[in-house]
């Protein structure tokens, strides 16, 4: 192995360069701009388009959508989450799809941007500002995303709530986001009360 590694170091060098070299190209992220709104709280590019949404009372007529190829149109962000717009953010979530999957860890599936807006967490019984910020450290913003919980997944967090142990068991938390997430308010307030 030796006499191997002698013969060939140079070659190792250079496989080892050229793997730096594409690793920084493909990989390589754009630097993010901010901008201070009037509000003096610092706006992202992504975050800019979210608060224009909002400013708009009602929707305008959106114009109908011209042919392209199916490559481009699998490359649009259809959910506002504002990732996957490149080869290389798909590589780095196929990547990390898989690194989680070997280490257990559910790392793309949960997060924030990956399925649009922040939902208000606080409209389900039981969850109150800390435990909501809590949930949203752990990725968890959407009543799409909880209601997805398995119950494995439901004993893990609930174990890591700290002062808020076992409150997603006993509120039923998971339940409620699956009404709210469905937007089946009658069936919320049938089996949780008036919203």
């Amino acid at each position: 192995m030796s006499e191997l590694l002698n013969a060939y170091w140079p070659m190792i060098l250079v496989a080892v360069a050229l793997g730096l070299i594409v690793g920084l190209v493909v990989f390589r992220r754009p630097k993010q701009r901010v901008t201070l709104s009037r509000t003096e709280a610092p706006v992202r590019p992504h975050m800019a388009a979210v608060e224009q949404e909002r400013a708009v009372p009602s929707p305008a007529p959106t114009p109908a959508p011209s042919p392209e190829p199916a490559a481009a149109s699998s490359r649009r962000d259809h959910d506002g989450g504002g990732e996957g717009n490149g080869v290389g953010d798909e590589i780095a979530a196929a990547a990390s799809d898989v690194i989680g999957q070997v280490i257990g860890a559910p790392v793309h599936s949960n997060l924030p941007g990956s399925h649009g807006i922040p939902d208000d967490l606080q409209r389900m019984k039981g969850v109150g500002p800390k435990l909501a910020g809590i949930l949203a450290d752990r990725g968890l913003t959407r009543f799409d995303q909880i209601a997805a919980l398995t119950p494995e997944e439901v004993t893990l967090i609930d174990g890591e709530l700290g002062a808020f142990k076992g409150r997603l068991s006993r509120d039923r938390v998971v339940e409620q986001a699956g009404y709210l997430a469905r937007g089946d308010q009658a069936g919320y307030e049938a089996a949780f009360g008036k919203l």
